[in-house]
């Protein structure tokens, strides 16, 4: 067997730790040779160079048309001369002029050098995004090397960057730099400098990626996320549905004394966390999605209009609420019901006015 060229082991060696093709590279150094002759001699030259990929020869040609009278020695030849190289040829005919390439061969070095660089780091940028862009919705680890003057968070990634944006950011996390930050990859765009990767700690995957790492009953998809809402920062729902009846959803997911919710609610910065128990009843699911109030009934008001009536033990109903109202809108926005939450006392403040309007009208 014959022994392998210098260039074929160099090629292969980049082939192995930069990702490219043996053959694509075997193309680059050809138009690189190509065009290093034109500037030798000519950009209309009509030149051709070829690298046999099993030995590593190369070969570089000019092709020139055989004409009586020459007016561009670039591209004619004369009928004599081109005897000369092919006695069978004639009129019209095009000739291969072998040509040495020691003859431009630090041009050639140069030109092949820097295309192949270019490839190189083309092919690396390729390949850096199109591994990012499987990440989209996965959690990644990363360290903060920036913060920006408008708050935007710089994270190294190990081979690359990414960005948390403000807009992605949740409000009451502070960070620093230097420090180790997990978040989602919420986008990948490509980018003439490499991938812009967007990351989001804010976005509700963030949580549901979280619980799956957390959970091997979610991993293992014997408990399936139904839904997530959240308003960053303060609350978080997630319902949760069990495929195997012997599972308890809920139960998988706190963990005994919560040892799988709690790194997740301490990697959210202490942010409030509900499971919810999906039901094919809406009454049950509208009643499930409130907690951690207790819910004494629920009464559907209006299938179509999706409109449920709640009522809570008069003790219960700032926490049914929640601050700011925000544990009654989760719940509307986790179930996709209208709720309306009654306590007992307004329940009977109610009833006591419409009887007396009754009363009146009679």
């Amino acid at each position: 067997m014959a022994e392998k060229s210098e260039i074929l082991i160099a090629l292969e060696q980049i082939e192995k730790d930069k990702k490219l093709k043996k053959e694509d590279i075997l193309m680059t150094i050809e138009s690189a040779l190509m065009l290093a002759y034109k500037k030798h001699v000519g950009k209309s030259a009509n030149v051709e160079a070829k690298i046999d990929i099993d030995t590593g020869e190369m070969t570089t040609n000019i092709r020139k048309v055989v004409v009586e009278n020459v007016v561009n020695p670039l591209l004619e030849i004369s009928v004599r001369d081109a005897k000369k190289i092919d006695q069978n040829t004639c009129l019209g005919y095009e000739v291969k002029i072998p040509l040495n390439p020691q003859s431009f061969a630090r041009i050639a070095a140069q030109t092949a050098r820097q295309i192949i660089v270019q490839k190189i780091k083309e092919s690396e940028k390729d390949l850096l995004f199109d591994e990012m862009k499987r990440k989209v919705g996965q959690i990644v680890n990363g360290i903060i090397y920036r913060i920006t003057d408008r708050n935007n968070i710089i994270v190294d990634l190990g081979k690359t960057e990414a960005i948390l944006p403000v807009s992605e950011q949740v409000i009451k996390e502070k960070f620093s730099i230097g420090q180790h930050i997990k978040a989602v990859v919420l986008k990948v765009e490509r980018n003439t400098k490499g991938p812009d990767i967007i990351l989001s700690r804010k976005n509700t995957c963030f949580v549901k990626k979280l619980f799956e790492i957390e959970v091997p009953e979610i991993y293992e998809k014997i408990v399936e996320i139904v839904n997530v809402v959240r308003e960053a920062g303060v609350r978080t729902k997630v319902t949760v549905v069990s495929h195997n009846p012997k599972v308890d959803p809920v139960g998988a997911c706190v963990g005994i004394k919560g040892m799988r919710v709690k790194p997740i609610i301490d990697e959210l910065r202490g942010e409030k966390i509900d499971l919810v128990s999906y039901s094919m009843d809406p009454a049950k699911y509208v009643a499930n999605s409130l907690s951690p109030a207790k819910v004494i009934s629920v009464v559907i008001v209006s299938d179509s209009d999706k409109k449920a009536e709640v009522l809570i033990a008069s003790d219960m109903l700032s926490l049914a609420i929640g601050r700011n109202g925000h544990n009654v809108r989760l719940a509307a926005k986790l179930t996709g019901w209208r709720i309306d939450v009654k306590s007992e006392k307004q329940k009977v403040e109610i009833n006591c006015e419409n009887s007396e309007e009754i009363e009146a009208l009679n």
